[in-house]
């Protein structure tokens, strides 16, 4: 019957695809409905995007990808005014960070170590210890952060 079904010499009758969608454990709608695929193409205004903002102000964090399906990657501009002291608490364990400075300078404590990056500096580190970054030039700074998880993040 799935060969003649195939050939397109046969339809199949709604029994026929009952069993046929049991067998596959699925249900009917997903031979007869349309299956909704993800957006190709997803734009993301700078202005519509998700923000996420420190108490005062001095830290803006805008996601750079869509709150929509799974992923095990996210990737983020930040932004730091001048000043701008901003902590992090570990993430779950394989958690990395991988951080390029566009403009400014940060300082960025990993743990117990601190590392000065410039305009054009990149570091990559475990995130699964505190962390911190920090502006440390004489103007806003910032960044844009990629954040890999060893399993997908749903949303």
């Amino acid at each position: 019957m799935l060969g003649q079904i195939e050939l397109g010499k046969s339809v199949p009758t709604i029994t026929v695809l009952a069993r046929i969608a049991d067998a596959f454990s699925l249900p009917v709608t997903a031979f007869i409905g349309r299956q909704k695929e993800p957006p190709r193409v997803t734009l993301l205004p700078a202005n519509e995007g998700m923000h996420l903002r420190s108490p005062d102000d001095k830290f803006v964090s805008r996601a750079l990808f869509p709150f929509n399906g799974s992923r095990k990657v996210e990737f983020y501009e930040l932004r730091l005014e001048i000043g701008c002291d901003h902590g992090s608490a570990a993430h779950s364990t394989a958690t990395t960070e991988n951080l390029v400075v566009t403009q400014g300078e940060l300082e960025l404590q990993v743990g117990e170590t601190a590392h000065r990056l410039g305009t054009g500096d990149a570091i990559f580190f475990a995130a699964e210890v505190d962390h911190s970054y920090r502006n440390v030039g004489t103007g806003p700074a910032v960044a844009y952060l990629v954040m890999s998880y060893p399993e997908n993040i749903s949303y």
